[in-house]
């Protein structure tokens, strides 16, 4: 369909425009159903596939310089609106479940080099099924029905005061109502501990067990028995008791004489040992909560890794914060609101 418009121009000042576009939301040449397809595409693909595949797909045919323009000016824009939007708070607020925190890094090229992405969800999941330690692995949790992310290269502590604004704009008043499930990195607890004051940690079960795996390969030797028994027992203690379990199970293991061997004991016990209060995994598992943060190491493969990692890719800070706020929204449950507004 070809639309035709009239263009005014003001003879004293020279400035115009096409005065239907105010009518039907045309920001520049793009409506915004067609920006919300080239930023679907953009945050997907690399800007070039990007506009290969609008083509092909819905027939829109842009370069992939516009692309670019279009979702680093909406990129912004999404930023700045996620933190006064009420449709980004009230669908948080009347989603059912419990409230999820994780939060890890992942790094970027950029013109000054690689750095560090720090990507942090909140989200709300309802609880599944009781399960024992000995099912850990098997259950099914119910997908959830809310999430917001956001992501930027800065440093931990300013990072770590954009938690407890968020949980402010989302209506989480009560931070003993969250947790927090991440791996042992010492910047994620240190910032919880200031930002979320209250909330409840969960030391990711995936991390302390491999942890709990190379210790053993360093006491008995990689793919022997004995290490493969001593796994299996730490893993039972651990999942059926926290602390405790695998405290006595690292109390009674005949250490090797040698450094390696004591070096590896005394590690395990000093990374876990730094979560006392976060190995709660049997209290969890008869509740139906998750006690893993596999929803954020996902996202930083899929929402970050997959778009702004790609071969060749090197990007300015500026625009990469901008794509990733971009690709944030994608994520989140916001994508749609934030949509119908810019057509409203």
């Amino acid at each position: 369909m070809t639309l035709r418009r009239v263009y005014y121009r003001c003879s004293r000042c020279a400035h115009g425009g096409y005065a239907l576009d105010e009518r039907l939301g045309i920001q520049g040449k793009y409506s915004p159903d067609a920006r919300r397809l080239i930023c679907l595409a953009g945050g997907s693909w690399s800007y070039e596939v990007a506009a290969e595949r609008l083509g092909e797909m819905c027939g829109v045919t842009v370069s992939d310089t516009t692309v670019r323009e279009v979702c680093q000016a909406e990129g912004a824009k999404m930023a700045a609106w996620q933190r006064t939007a009420p449709e980004v708070r009230s669908e948080f607020e009347t989603a059912a479940g419990d409230v999820e925190f994780t939060t890890d890094g992942t790094m970027v090229n950029t013109t000054e080099g690689w750095q560090e992405m720090k990507l942090s969800l909140f989200a709300k999941r309802p609880r599944g099924e009781s399960a024992t330690p000995a099912e850990w692995d098997q259950r099914n949790l119910p997908k959830p029905t809310a999430r917001v992310g956001f992501a930027a290269i800065e440093a931990s502590d300013r990072f770590g005061t954009r938690w407890d604004q968020w949980a402010a704009r989302l209506g989480v008043k009560d931070y003993s109502t969250i947790t927090v499930l991440a791996d042992g990195a010492k910047w994620i607890w240190e910032e919880a501990r200031q930002n979320l004051a209250g909330s409840a940690g969960v030391l990711d079960i995936f991390h302390a067990l491999q942890h709990v795996s190379a210790a053993a390969k360093a006491l008995f030797g990689d793919g022997t028995e004995a290490a493969r028994d001593w796994t299996d027992v730490g893993r039972t203690a651990l999942l059926e008791r926290g602390w405790t379990g695998i405290d006595e199970h690292l109390q009674h293991t005949t250490v090797p004489d040698t450094s390696a061997a004591r070096d590896a004991l005394e590690g395990l016990r000093d990374y876990l040992g730094n979560h006392v209060s976060h190995l709660s995994y049997a209290q969890r598992l008869a509740e139906g909560r998750s006690i893993g943060s596999g929803q954020i190491e996902g996202a930083c493969k899929n929402l970050i890794g997959r778009r702004l990692k790609q071969t060749g890719a090197r990007w300015r800070v500026r625009r990469i914060n901008r794509m990733a706020s971009l690709c944030c929204l994608i994520y989140s449950h916001a994508w749609k609101p934030y949509w119908n507004q810019q057509a409203a």
